[in-house]
């Protein structure tokens, strides 16, 4: 029998939980053509900065542009909403350069909210989820805390932190799935009955500091880059007003008073039970685990242009209010420094990724997906990324298509969910640079020619992007042949002397001439009038493609190499028990994993390349 709707409207995709992963998920859904759900516990929380009011930074940014580059909504939405734009890592290599962008808090939510409730096939409602149905192994639709039914082929779940979520500040606690909001309750537990491995993590946020009672004068002053530069291709240019964020140091009273006050941290007296973010620790944690660090910096945030409030990052903590407002009014420029809301450590469920298929449905549930801090991750970027990915293998389920797997050597997106579904996670997983082995291939600027044309193949690059891109790309087809083919001769003896260019016998290209060290593409510009008219992202990724050239061959050659195991596909019924040469712990890391190819299932901890090599003989047998 056939499931019918309380309000008599089935969906194709129905997306839990309405925060910067359900956002993506549904508008991707939505835009594929599907009749797309989206619920929320509040219509007035959707995409909600619960954190630091800031999107990308270190492999941070890297997601945020390949989530544009496929047609996702975040970078479109913090450029109309950013007040300062800055590249992060500027002396170092392309592949750890990273841009971050200070939002407007609110005009961040209220802009994506905006396109929301303006897509097209997209529903926005409220309630809160207490029970998926499932029939056969097969999820069918979802009920509601009031007892709405929706009927629905696919359902993305996108919780954030919200199940059984549990605020902690100091030794009180009280339910919530963040501050003054309540949690959701039911759904983990209905996880659980339907065979689900769920655990429980922990994060935390700062106090929010009072602008006016902040001494601005004795903090070090950080402005952004001029002018600004955008995450989405599509954004000529940033409109909203620029401001500066400021930076100051705890001191060594911040941390006597924070040792003093660790007997009522529920961090230390054994209240929490959940694990916690091990590269973004509390300051009670930075205090106890680096005693030999005498300071430790803080970035003092602006909330918005219109809004009061500042966030110190740097100084996550869960301690009480009065100790909180005591080691904050200890740091230089906070002396007087009013607390408007305090900060807190918060628990919450969360469902074992090593569950999941690369694509993000669960292995125990058909069409059901899981993305965001469900899966253990932490970070807003993160999250999107995940619920693009979901929404978009939701709706060519629901098309009845082929799924879509992003691979390590394609995007940082590939690298977070492969290490999820591969080695699963028991702490809160934060995206790095050094965790993806080819991030030379994976940079920033040419995020656009990695997954726009996966993009526009599922529906998600229309005609203008599409047409766009093609231009770009000849573009820099048209860069290289200026490089190869325009010279520098013996007799321009002016630009060789404006160039430092000594000794020069024979002509020399361009090209040649920027691999030298010392010499720049701005630097050439007055040399060729095709290449000057090139906008900047342009010549940076032409640079780029020259000076790191046989770096770049290397790591091509490396991912070729890569392929050679990752295309050797493992069938979906291969049994792993009872094969000769695997040890029992060997056979049971294959089961419980399954991998698809014989690349993941070299990644997975503990098994050995003689495992793999015995594997490989097997599968090229057939």
């Amino acid at each position: 029998m056939r499931l019918v709707s309380t309000l008599g409207q089935d969906y194709q995709v129905i997306v839990v939980g309405a925060g910067h992963a359900g956002c993506e998920a549904a508008l991707a859904a939505a835009r594929m053509g599907c009749r797309t759900l989206l619920l929320n516990l509040g219509l007035d929380a959707v995409a909600q900065m619960s954190c630091n009011p800031a999107i990308g930074g270190l492999a941070k940014g890297h997601l945020v542009r390949e989530i544009d580059a496929l047609g996702g909504e975040m970078a479109r939405v913090i450029d109309a909403t950013g007040i300062q734009f800055r590249t992060l890592n500027t002396r170092k290599g392309p592949a750890v350069r990273a841009s971050r962008a200070q939002a407007d808090r609110h005009r961040y939510a209220a802009q994506m909210k905006r396109v929301v409730e303006s897509q097209e096939g997209l529903d926005l409602k409220q309630g809160a989820v207490v029970r998926l149905l499932v029939e056969a192994g097969r999820v069918v639709g979802v009920e509601t805390r009031d007892g709405v039914v929706f009927a629905g082929r696919t359902v993305v779940l996108t919780t954030g932190t919200f199940m059984r979520g549990l605020i902690h500040v100091g030794l009180n606690h009280y339910p919530g799935g963040r501050a003054g909001e309540p949690p959701s309750e039911g759904l983990s537990d209905d996880l659980r009955v339907l065979g689900l491995t769920v655990g429980r993590l922990k994060t935390g946020t700062p106090a929010r500091l009072d602008r006016h009672t902040i001494d601005f004068a004795r903090l070090e002053a950080q402005p952004g880059d001029s002018p600004p530069r955008p995450f989405s291709v599509d954004t000529e240019r940033i409109q909203l007003p620029q401001v500066p964020c400021h930076v100051t140091w705890t001191s060594a009273q911040t941390h006597d008073l924070i040792r003093a006050g660790l007997d009522r941290s529920p961090l230390y007296s054994g209240v929490i039970e959940g694990v916690g973010p091990r590269y973004c620790p509390s300051i009670e944690d930075k205090v106890v685990r680096f005693p030999e660090k005498e300071r430790h910096q803080i970035f003092l945030e602006p909330e918005g242009l219109d809004c009061a409030e500042v966030y110190p990052n740097g100084v996550s903590t869960s301690l009480p209010v009065d100790i909180q407002q005591a080691f904050l009014r200890s740091i230089p420029g906070l002396e007087q420094v009013e607390i408007m809301r305090p900060g807190y450590a918060i628990e919450y469920d969360f469902v074992d990724p090593g569950q999941l298929q690369p694509t993000l449905e669960t292995k125990a549930i058909e069409n059901l997906y899981h993305a965001g801090q469900i899966n253990g991750t932490s970070g807003y970027e993160e999250a999107a990324a995940q619920g693009l990915l979901a929404g978009i293998n939701a709706a060519l389920r629901a098309r009845g298509e082929a799924p879509l797997v992003i691979g390590r050597d394609e995007g940082y997106l590939g690298v977070m969910v492969d290490d999820l579904v591969t080695l699963g996670t028991r702490e809160p997983y934060r995206m790095f640079t050094s965790r993806a082995e080819y991030r030379l291939l994976l940079r920033e600027d040419n995020a656009d020619q990695r997954l726009t044309p996966i993009g526009r193949r599922i529906g998600l690059i229309g005609d203008r992007r599409w047409q766009r891109f093609v231009a770009r790309q000849d573009a820099l087809a048209a860069g290289r042949v200026r490089l190869s083919s325009q010279r520098l001769t013996p007799g321009d003896q002016a630009a060789a002397a404006r160039l430092a260019v000594e000794g020069l016998h024979n002509a020399l290209t361009l090209e040649e001439l920027l691999r030298r060290p010392h010499i720049h593409i701005e630097d050439l510009l007055f040399l060729d009038d095709e290449l000057a008219g090139l906008d900047p992202g342009l010549l940076e990724a032409l640079e780029i493609g020259v000076k790191y050239a046989g770096y770049i061959r290397r790591q091509v050659d490396q991912v070729e190499r890569f392929r050679r195991t990752e295309d050797v596909q493992i069938p979906a019924g291969f049994a792993y028990r009872g094969v000769p040469g695997l040890s029992t712990e060997i056979q049971e890391k294959l089961e419980a994993v399954r991998p698809l190819s014989l690349g993941q299932a070299a990644r997975i901890q503990g098994v050995t390349p003689a495992a793999i090599a015995i594997l490989s003989v097997l599968l090229r047998r057939g």
